[in-house]
This record gives structure tokens, C-alpha cells and sequence, in this order.
């Protein structure tokens, strides 16, 4: 949620702000905002992308070799200019940008009133700006101090950098839940939401953890606690290139990451699986086998499209292992009061690995002795560093605000994760061991023949493009996948649709269909297949618009529609790796066909780091 960008140092600050802000839109798109130091410190901010900053500010003098920039996902007050970032102090001495929610604001608020501060926003940045103010005013100390105290007293979750006009060579930052990396570079400092505004200047980076300050000038990083005590940055080398956060040639990210899933695939599997050796190789499962094979149970922990994941990996474990498997979303486990004992183990899935839900879910299982093994993209993540152990997915970065390649990512180390403790459990034969193995190895070559011809998905796409709503319907396995190709089609399309249980559509769902409603069947062979054909026929009957995933070769479903894809065979475990893809492809040609932005659908941010 929000993306934050600052530099220091020699170049001028505005283009590298601009150009970085760009990149992290994919955070938050409702408005954006720069400030910068000449002289006086200079805001200018504008509501809608990025672009209409740009725009705004063309001609405009922005000479400056230090500033901050924001692109914002409104949480207090709605998307406006007057409600941008960056927000300055009654003052004028400080200009701060903020990513988070600051819970306590309307009793500071009400304290800052009293003083006889006024507000021109409805955020809880202006207010916590406005209270570092108060608080340098009345105690004649330093800024930095004066952020100290303050976040002591405030609660909630914040990056904040801020732009001094009495130290117009000093940002000050600091973090609590929400995600913030130091780009050193020679004589600069580049600060961001993530890495990628920062890949084309530097490698060398420092991740900073909750609870720390930074002071940062152009040749200087000073990292502190909120105690004061000094802090000895630890420096990391990005493994990143910068063609993985380009389209290259594609027209929209979404397209590119969806094209990507061969070689992501491929990525997630090399060095893992060993076919030579019959064996998967994975250090994180490796470390923890022990716990991992005797476990009470397995609890899933995740949100939105990485919960969809979390589903399919419950049927793939309780398969496998034999271990019980729950499914929680992050958001309720958080709140109730679970029972979570020692010997259980916490999965937690989060592409970004900054899921403030799944953040605070996962610490509170850990303080009750629970195992955390982390499921995750982002190296150096919060949710990694929380965690005991874990399996990266290697997808690489992604920008499509809806989750294409993470998934499939995530399926298939859940599923090498599944096997690995299964072989070690001995609790699947090793024909059956070897048969999944050769399966998975033969994934890319199969996503590959999928995207090679995507005509059929295209037509479909055409004739339902003008829907009111959808019903995404599966079995077993390919539940999970009806339940994220009906995510993925609200999250694009803005149509209305819903993912069920193939069998539970005469519990309700069937009240719904005529001869307007599109209902998508993932009907591939396994043993469950029989039973699918005959819900389709129930469909047929009462005339919906039927559409069908099957596995090539099959004829049984040619009599009840002509809207058929066909993807490759496979192991019914394997199968909704390969079955999710049509589904992601059918949700872009909608939403391109409806001259949506894909890649930033309304209302949606890619790392929800608030609640």
C-alpha cells in the first residue's frame, strides 16, 4: 500500500523521484506528490497516476538535490490533491511522506486542535507530521529526537521519511510493519517501498526493520533503535536485474508475467528437483525435517490470492503426508483467539512478504511455539526474517497488481515442500515419489504449449466480455483454481463472480443461472471427472453459458458447448498449476477488452500493508 521514494545526493533529485515513483505505482495509484528543498521546502501533488504529476509539473522549476515522493492508496480520506503526500507541518519546517495507518491519530488530533494547529487533509500523516512538530517546538531538541517521541506515543503501522528544512542535506526515515530498503550508491542514498526504483543505481542495499531510524545524507548512513543506540547497517546485494521490472514488448505487465510462467516455473524447480537422484533438495524444509514430519498439524496462514494457494496445498498435504491441514485467512486469525500449541506448524504465504495481516497472525503463532515456514517472493522480507525457516518461490518481481506467476510459484514449492516430507514421512510409495517428480519436471514445457495459442481463450473472452457476473466451478483440486480464476476476473473485469465447489451449486448457486450467466467449469480428467460432467448437464439444462477447461483429447464435453480450452495432461495434483493459466489469460483479454488498466485495477494495491 503506497509507494514511497527519497534521494540524496548529487544528481537531481526530481527525475529520480519521478521515474522511481513510476515503478512502485503498482502500490498505489489514487495520487502522487514530490517535495524537494530550494531554498524552502517545495510540495507539489496531484490526484489520479503518476502521469498527471508529470504533467502538472511540466515547465515547473524543481532544481534540487535531495526530496521525497510519494504514490498513495488512500486509507484516510479519499483520493484528492488536498489528501496527497507528501503533507507539510503548520511550520513549514517539515515535509514528511507516511505508508501505513497511524490508529491513535484522532486523539492526537484532538491534542493538536487544543494547541490551535490546523489541518488542511483528512490524513493521518498530516496529523502525525504536525505532532513531530509540536513535539521540536516544545522541547527544543533535534528532529530526530523529536521523531523518536513521537513514535513512542503513536500506534499503528508507518514508514516515514521526512524532508528538514533547517537540514536541508538530511532525510530522516523510519519503519514499523511496513516495508522500507536503503540504496547506497557512491556520494547518494536512494530510500524505497522496495527495490526496484533503486536496481538501475545500485545493487548494495540495506533493508531496515521495525523499531529503526535512519538518519541518511549523501555520503552518510546512521542507523539507530528507538532508544538511540547505534545500529551497524547490514548491506545485501541484490539479486535483480532490470528487464525483470520492464514490459519488454509486452503491453501490459500482467501479459508479460503470465508469459513469464515457464521460466518462473523452470526457476522454482532448478536446483530443487534432482530426477537423476530421485530426490528434492530444499534447504528451508531440509533444516526443519524432523518438525516438520512429526507434526500436530499444519496451519495455512495467507490472504487473497496466496489463500487460494494455502486451499490447494491442503489437499495436496493431507494427500501426501497425512499431517491435518488448515486453511486460515490471516485478517481472522489475527483477531480470534486460535488454539496453537506446540508442535503445530504455521505456513505462511505472502508474494510480497510484507501481509500485515499475515505479519502480526504468524508473530502472535510463534510467541505460543508454533514453527513459522515462510512460502515467499521478496527476499529479505519481514515476514522472511520473522520466520524460522521457509522456500523462496524465485518468480522475480512482479508488477501486475493481480497475482499470475507468484501463484503458480507458490503451487509448485507447496508442492515440492508436500513431496520432500512425504519421501521423508514415508508415507507415499517411491513410484508414486518418482511419477510426481517426472510431472513437475515436465511443467514448463506444458505451460509453454498452453500459451503458444491462446485463441480459443481469446474468443471466450470476446463473447463474454459484457457479463453482469460468472460462476467459476470445480472439484477437488480444482476448486482452489475456480475459486482464483473468479478473484482474478473481479479483481480485472470489475464483473461480478464467484468460485464454488462444483457439487454446491444446488445449495444455492444454481438459483443464478440462465441463459445470461457464463459458468466456467474446471473439468480436467482426474476422479472427480464423472461427477463434473454431470453437474455441467444440470447447468446445460436450465440453458447457461456454459465454458470448460478439459484436458486435450476430451470429446465428453463437446456436446454441451463449443467454449472449450484444452490444456496438457497431467496428474490431477499437478493438473491446477496448469488449469490456472487459461483462467488468468481469460481475466486480461476481459479486461483489456473493457479498456480497463489491468495492471492497476481500481481500489487494489499489490503489498497490503495495512489492515
Amino acid at each position: 500500500m503506497c509507494g514511497i521514494l527519497a534521494y540524496v545526493g548529487h544528481r537531481e533529485a526530481y527525475p529520480v523521484i519521478l521515474k522511481g515513483l513510476k515503478r512502485l505505482e503498482y502500490r498505489g495509484y489514487d495520487s502522487s506528490g514530490v517535495a524537494m528543498i530550494h531554498d524552502s521546502i517545495k510540495v507539489y501533488k496531484k490526484k489520479g497516476k503518476v502521469a498527471e504529476l508529470e504533467e502538472f509539473l511540466m515547465g515547473k522549476e524543481l532544481k534540487s538535490t535531495i526530496g521525497i515522493g510519494h504514490t498513495r492508496w488512500a486509507t484516510h480520506g479519499e483520493p484528492s490533491d488536498r489528501n496527497a503526500h507528501p503533507h507539510m507541518s503548520n511550520s513549514g519546517r517539515i515535509a514528511m511522506i507516511h505508508n501505513g495507518i497511524i490508529e491513535n491519530y484522532a486523539s492526537i488530533k484532538q491534542d493538536l486542535l487544543s494547541k490551535g494547529y490546523k489541518f488542511n487533509s483528512d490524513t493521518d500523516t498530516e496529523i502525525l507530521v504536525n505532532f513531530i512538530d509540536d513535539i521540536l517546538i516544545h522541547n527544543s531538541c533535534s528532529l530526530e529526537e523529536a521523531v523518536r517521541v513521537a513514535l513512542k506515543r503513536v500506534v499503528g503501522a508507518y514508514v516515514i521519511v521526512l524532508l528538514d528544512e533547517e537540514n536541508p542535506d538530511t532525510l530522516i526515515a523510519a519503519r514499523k510493519g511496513s516495508p522500507l530498503v536503503i540504496g547506497i550508491g557512491k556520494g547518494e542514498h536512494f530510500l524505497a517501498s522496495d527495490a526496484s526504483p533503486i536496481i538501475e543505481y545500485t545493487k548494495e542495499v540495506v533493508y531496515i526493520n521495525d523499531y529503526e531510524l535512519a538518519i541518511i545524507k549523501s555520503d552518510e548512513l546512521i542507523l539507530k533503535n528507538l532508544g538511540n543506540e547505534k545500529i551497524t547497517p547490514f548491506v545485501q546485494q541484490l539479486d535483480l536485474e532490470l528487464s525483470a521490472i520492464e514490459k519488454g514488448g509486452f503491453d501490459h505487465f500482467m501479459l508479460k508475467e503470465i508469459y513469464e510462467q515457464p521460466k518462473t516455473i523452470y526457476d522454482c524447480l532448478r536446483g530443487r528437483l534432482d530426477i537423476a537422484h530421485e530426490d528434492i533438495i530444499m534447504g528451508g524444509v531440509e533444516s526443519q525435517i524432523d518438525k516438520l514430519k512429526h507434526a500436530n498439524r499444519i496451519i495455512i496462514i495467507a490472504c487473497g490470492t496466496s489463500w487460494h494457494a494455502g486451499l490447494a496445498a491442503e489437499y495436496i498435504i493431507e494427500e501426501l503426508c497425512r499431517i491435518p491441514v488448515e486453511v486460515e485467512y490471516a485478517s481472522e486469525f489475527r483477531y480470534r483467539n486460535p488454539i496453537v500449541n506446540k508442535g503445530d506448524v504455521i505456513f505462511a504465504i505472502s508474494q510480497s512478504g510484507e501481509t500485515a495481516d499475515t505479519l502480526v497472525a504468524i508473530e502472535r503463532a510463534k510467541e505460543q511455539g508454533a514453527l513459522i515456514f515462510g512460502v515467499l517472493n521478496v527476499v529479505g522480507s519481514s515476514i522472511a526474517r520473522v520466520s524460522h525457516a521457509g522456500a523462496y518461490t524465485h518468480a522475480g518481481p512482479e508488477i501486475g497488481v493481480a497475482s499470475t506467476k507468484a501463484f503458480t510459484a507458490q503451487l509448485v514449492v507447496l508442492t515440492m515442500i508436500a513431496l520432500k516430507i512425504a519421501k521423508e514421512k514415508q508415507s507415499v510409495s517411491h513410484d508414486r515419489f518418482v511419477e510426481l517428480l517426472h510431472e513437475l519436471n515436465a511443467l514448463p514445457e506444458k505451460v509453454e504449449k498452453i500459451l503458444s495459442d491462446v485463441s480459443s481463450i481469446q474468443s471466450i473472452a470476446a463473447k463474454t466480455a459484457n457479463a453482469n457476473s460468472f460462476l467459476y466451478l470445480g472439484r477437488g483440486y480444482n476448486f482452489p483454481v475456480a475459486l482464483e480464476g473468479a478473484l482474478k476476473l473481479k479483481e480485472i473485469s470489475y464483473i461480478h463472480a464467484e468460485g464454488y465447489p462444483a457439487a454446491e451449486m444446488k445449495h444455492g448457486p444454481i438459483a443464478l443461472v440462465d441463459e445470461s450467466l457464463p459458468v466456467l467449469f474446471v473439468a480436467t480428467r482426474d476422479a472427480y471427472h464423472e461427477k463434473v460432467v454431470s453437474n455441467m448437464q444440470e447447468i446445460n439444462a436450465r440453458k447457461g453459458k456454459l465454458i470448460a477447461v478439459v484436458t486435450e483429447g476430451d470429446k465428453t464435453l463437446a456436446a454441451f458447448t463449443k467454449d472449450i480450452i484444452a490444456v496438457p495432461a497431467a496428474d490431477e495434483i499437478i493438473a491446477p498449476i496448469l488449469n490456472v493459466i487459461p483462467l488468468q489469460l481469460l481475466s486480461y483479454y476481459i479486461g483489456v477488452s473493457r479498456g480497463l488498466d489491468v495492471d492497476r485495477p481500481r481500489n487494489l494495491a499489490k503489498s497490503v500493508t495495512v489492515e
